[in-house]
C-alpha cells in the first residue's frame, strides 16, 4: 500500500502537468467540428472573449494589480492585436482549410521563429542545437506546406510547372497556420516588454477580451446570425475550447510557470500537436501523406531541439568534460597542461 500511495501523487502532478498541451491539442479538434457549421472568426471570438472574462475574474479574486498608465494600456492593445486577433483569427481560417493535427504542427512550430526573433532582437544565443533545429524545422515545414506536387516536378527538374498565385495561398491552410505561428511568435517576444507595464494574469485576460472583439465584429459582419446553425454539441465543443482550451490551460500554464518549471513546459511544447493529431484522426479520421509524416515527425524533432538548445548544450559540455578526464585515465595528467619545455624533453630517449 506504501508504494501506491508515494506513486500516487507523482503521477496525478504529472498528469496535471501535461494537462494544457492536452487541452490545447483537443481544442483543435473541437473547434474542427464547429466550422463547418459557422463562421472562423466567430469561433475564435467566442473562444477569446469568455475566456478572457475568466481570466480576469481569476486576476480580481487573486488581487492582482489593475493595468494603469497609457504605456500600460497601449501595450496590451498592440498584444491583443497581435496576440489576441491576428493569431486566433489566422488560426481559426487556416483550421477551416485544413486538419486539426497538421494545423497544431503547424501553429506549434512558433518556437523557431521566436528563437530567431529573440537572437534579432535581444541578442539571445541560438548555439549549435538550436541552429541545427531551425533548418531541421524548416525541412519539416517545407514538407507540410509545399504542395507534393511541386515536389515530384522539383525531383524531376520541371520548374516550369510551378505555379504561385496569392488565391492559391490563400486556398491553403498551412499558409494561414504558418501566419498564425509567426503571430504567437511575435506575441511571445512582446510579453516580455508587457509584463513591464502590467501584470501579466490581468494582461492576459484584457488581450484576450480585446483581441476576440473585431473577430466578433467579422464573425457577424460575414453572417449575421453565425450561431443559428449551431447544434447542442456545437455549443459543447466552443464551451471546450473556451474554459479548458483557454481559460483552464493558459492558467495552468502560466502558474507552472511562476513555480519555475519552464524547462519543463518548453520539453512538454511537442505535446499538443501529438495529441492533436491523435485525436484529429481518432475522431475525425484525418490521413496525412507520407511528405506530410516525414515534414511532421522533423518538425516535432525541430520544436524539441530549439526548446531544449540549452540545456542540451550544457548536457553535451558536461559529458564531453567528463569523457576527457576518464580518457586520460587516474593519475595522468593532459599534454595541453603540460609546459613545452617538459613535453620536449619527455619525448626525447632516456639515453640522451
Amino acid at each position: 500500500m506504501q508504494p501506491r500511495a508515494m506513486t500516487s501523487p507523482g503521477l496525478v502532478s504529472r498528469l496535471i502537468l501535461i494537462s494544457p498541451f492536452f487541452f490545447w491539442g483537443t481544442a483543435m479538434v473541437a473547434m474542427k467540428q464547429v466550422l463547418p457549421q459557422t463562421s472562423p472568426f466567430f469561433v475564435a471570438a467566442v473562444r477569446l472573449i469568455p475566456a478572457g472574462i475568466l481570466v480576469l475574474l481569476t486576476a480580481w479574486l487573486l488581487r492582482r494589480k489593475h493595468p494603469q498608465g497609457l504605456r500600460a494600456w497601449a501595450w496590451i492593445g498592440l498584444f491583443a492585436l497581435v496576440d489576441g486577433s491576428l493569431f486566433q483569427g489566422f488560426l481559426a481560417a487556416g483550421l477551416e482549410r485544413t486538419g486539426a493535427g497538421l494545423g497544431s504542427v503547424m501553429i506549434d512550430s512558433q518556437p523557431l521563429a521566436v528563437a530567431l526573433l529573440a537572437a534579432w532582437l535581444y541578442r539571445e544565443k541560438i548555439g549549435f542545437w538550436g541552429w541545427l533545429g531551425l533548418l531541421i524545422g524548416i525541412s519539416g515545414i517545407s514538407l507540410i506546406g509545399i504542395p507534393q506536387a511541386w515536389w515530384f516536378d522539383l525531383m524531376h527538374g520541371q520548374v516550369a510547372n510551378l505555379s504561385l498565385s496569392w488565391a492559391g495561398l490563400g486556398a491553403r491552410g498551412e499558409f494561414w497556420m504558418l501566419l498564425a505561428a509567426l503571430s504567437m511568435a511575435v506575441g511571445t517576444v512582446m510579453m516580455g516588454k508587457v509584463k513591464e507595464y502590467a501584470d501579466p494574469i490581468m494582461a492576459t485576460g484584457w488581450h484576450m477580451i480585446l483581441g476576440g472583439l473585431p473577430l466578433l465584429g467579422l464573425g457577424l459582419w460575414g453572417d449575421t446570425l453565425p450561431w443559428v446553425n449551431l447544434t447542442g454539441l456545437d455549443w459543447l465543443n466552443l464551451g471546450y475550447a473556451t474554459l479548458f482550451g483557454s481559460a483552464l490551460s493558459y492558467g495552468l500554464f502560466f502558474y507552472f510557470a511562476s513555480q519555475g518549471n519552464l524547462t519543463s513546459l518548453s520539453s512538454l511544447t511537442f505535446l499538443t500537436p501529438v495529441f492533436a493529431l491523435s485525436f484529429g484522426q481518432l475522431i475525425l479520421q484525418e490521413t496525412l501523406t507520407s511528405f506530410q509524416l516525414w515534414g511532421v515527425g522533423l518538425t516535432l524533432v525541430s520544436i524539441y531541439l530549439v526548446n531544449q538548445r540549452q540545456h542540451l548544450a550544457q548536457l553535451f559540455h558536461e559529458r564531453a568534460r567528463l569523457y576527457g578526464q576518464r580518457s586520460l585515465g587516474p593519475g595522468l595528467i593532459s599534454p595541453a597542461k603540460i609546459p613545452v619545455p617538459q613535453l620536449i624533453r619527455q619525448s626525447l630517449p632516456k639515453d640522451s
